[in-house]
């Protein structure tokens, strides 16, 4: 099998079963026999695709009699990916038809003409197709940045249009990956000497002193340093979390929302393996994957449970230090990883506040007087964010925002006991966090 042919079957699964593309790829790469580069040309191609699939779309909504909802999902897919080739990669036009159409004879033959004559038309006309003509601006930035309609329209009223357009463009550059060192195991000046014998770059984060970035890591399950638990993937605002909480060793935390445990195991390490993390969660398959992390870090300070955060549990009432609130919430932050998020309706979204609301009122049930409570999303409207904190502390006078020291992110708010981390400002993924203390 090919790059092409790879890239079609994972692309073909995402349209067909609504995936998200990082869990198609783990489960199409696995044991699959293709070279390094190979494996990067079909991560390039079904990323890509998935980035600009509107605009993509409304290329082919030009140049087809048939419009791209009309169309079945294996010719959509070969012409999203015979474009994306013509106009984003550094690949001969000839090369990229040729390819394209080879898939198409393989997996659809009927539709190998069809297809052939889309993407030369594309070849003739290139400059006229790639011009995108908009009835409006937010509709332009739909098209061109490839995003539902609303967002844009939602990102423009909340902070400006500057400011959205930064942000688009941040979103459209490829995320840098981070590994937290499993500090327990070795230290961080010892791992970059072991990835250093690998071929693998990486250089320290400012301010987080467990965190690297690197360069070339690929294949990271059959990683021996990964499987000997010396490190795990986790972006630097998700570590910023577990700075912000700062939990004191022997303390008892709970993390309501955990999986897949990347702040469960951070807290864990924090505490240097004493004390107790709970970490719960409401699916099986979510629990085995904090299990797995725990165990490969040789974490013995956490229990895992199963549990529905939206219900009260009147067992723990008043029973930790610290808790975790790290909701379900739309994942506007984190786009740059997940490209497929651009598309959701607002309909998905609407019913979120509430359910973010409730899970922060019974976090705040199980802390004990002078307890730390953090809510976090991976998310930047502040619809789920700050109005929740907001309405949380006018309806419980027992809390109170408490400044955060511990990192130096969002200087402008973080002296009021909370971040807002925006990938275009900070240069990491979207984040919230707010760190509320139960003072009576």
């Amino acid at each position: 099998m090919n790059s092409r042919e790879l890239a079609f079957k994972v692309l073909v699964d995402i349209e067909s079963n609504n995936n998200y593309s990082n869990i198609s790829i783990n489960k199409h790469f696995k044991n699959i026999d293709i070279s390094n580069n190979e494996r990067g040309l079909a991560t390039e191609i079904i990323y890509g695709v998935v980035e600009k699939k509107i605009y993509l779309d409304y290329i082919i909504d030009k140049l087809s009699k048939i419009k791209v909802q009309k169309l079945s999902n294996y010719v959509k897919i070969f012409l999203r990916m015979g474009i994306y080739q013509i106009v984003f990669l550094d690949i001969s036009d000839y090369a990229s038809v040729n390819e394209t159409v080879n898939l198409a004879k393989k997996y659809d033959k009927k539709s190998s003409g069809f297809v052939n004559a889309i993407l030369r038309n594309l070849i003739r006309n290139k400059d006229e197709i790639l011009k995108i003509d908009a009835e409006n601006e937010n509709m332009y930035y739909s098209i061109k940045y490839s995003y539902s309609p609303w967002m844009i329209k939602t990102f423009i009223k909340d902070f400006g249009k500057e400011f959205t357009e930064d942000l688009l463009e941040a979103n459209n550059e490829k995320p840098n990956l981070y590994i937290r060192v499993n500090t327990l195991k070795i230290t961080r000046e010892e791992l970059m000497k072991e990835l250093d014998k690998i071929g693998i770059k990486s250089y320290k984060v400012n301010d987080i002193e467990e965190a690297l970035r690197v360069e070339n890591l690929k294949n990271i399950e059959n990683n021996d340093l990964f499987k000997k638990g010396f490190f795990t993937i986790q972006d630097i605002s998700s570590m910023i979390v577990g700075k912000v909480m700062n939990p004191n060793k022997n303390s008892r935390v709970l993390d309501l929302c955990s999986a897949p445990g990347g702040k469960t195991t951070h807290i864990a390490t924090l505490m240097e393996n004493t004390g107790e993390v709970v970490s719960r969660d409401i699916f099986d398959h979510k629990l085995k994957l904090i299990k797995n992390s725990v165990d490969r870090l040789g974490l013995t300070n956490v229990k895992i449970e199963k549990s529905d955060a939206s219900i009260i549990d009147k067992n723990i009432i008043e029973n930790f230090d610290y808790v975790l609130c790290d909701v379900p919430c739309s994942g506007l932050g984190i786009i740059k990883r997940k490209p497929e998020i651009k598309y959701k309706s607002k309909e998905e979204i609407k019913d979120l506040p509430k359910l973010q609301y409730d899970i922060l009122e019974n976090a705040s049930k199980y802390l004990k007087i002078g307890g730390v409570l953090i809510y976090s999303t991976c998310t930047i409207l502040d619809s789920e964010n700050i109005s929740n904190v907001y309405k949380f502390l006018e309806n419980n006078k027992n809390f109170e925002l408490s400044k955060i020291n511990e990192v130096n992110v969002d200087l402008e708010n973080q002296e009021n006991g909370y971040l807002k981390i925006y990938p275009n400002i900070h240069n990491m993924d979207g984040f919230f966090i707010a760190k509320l203390k139960k003072v009576r």
